[in-house]
């Protein structure tokens, strides 16, 4: 999907979601820090409490863009309000296929203040869950709000 970003976000929002898409184009997420917020919040498909802090959003989701594989992103939706949005994506994780999608909610200066996934079939959220565990079980407990 190529990054069509509506003109009905708030101009911030854009911006921000640009420097996302491009990103993740570049599987380089060394930027993600200068759109988080500080107060930002991680809600995973795995974990029912959130993780809490730019930290920990950076930490999750570099991790996962090392974990997933053939990820590509599918539809856009965009809230009325113009600050939030979500993303469908598909992606593998080793033998699993999965789809999910990506609500991201942005603050009036287009930082990321919440980001939450969403993902299907239960076997891929296994593989997801069992990948990135082995890789942050460690660092993560510190991270819960």
């Amino acid at each position: 999907m190529s990054a069509h970003i509506p003109r009905s976000l708030k101009p911030a929002v854009q911006a921000s979601l640009q420097t996302w898409h491009e990103m993740v184009a570049a599987r380089d997420l060394s930027r993600l820090p200068g759109i988080l917020h500080d107060d930002a919040c991680f809600r995973s498909p795995m974990a029912f409490k959130p993780y809490h802090s730019a930290a920990a959003v950076n930490l999750i989701l570099s991790t996962v863009l090392t974990v997933f594989q053939d990820f590509t992103y599918h539809r856009f939706l965009a809230s009325e309000d113009g600050l939030n949005v979500v993303l469908e994506f598909s992606a593998r994780v080793g033998d699993k296929s999965l789809k999910g999608i990506d609500m991201i909610a942005f603050d009036e200066q287009g930082r990321i203040i919440d980001f939450e996934v969403m993902v299907r079939p239960f076997n891929g959220l296994q593989a997801l869950g069992a990948e990135m565990g082995a890789r942050l079980a460690a660092f993560l407990p510190a991270y819960k709000g």
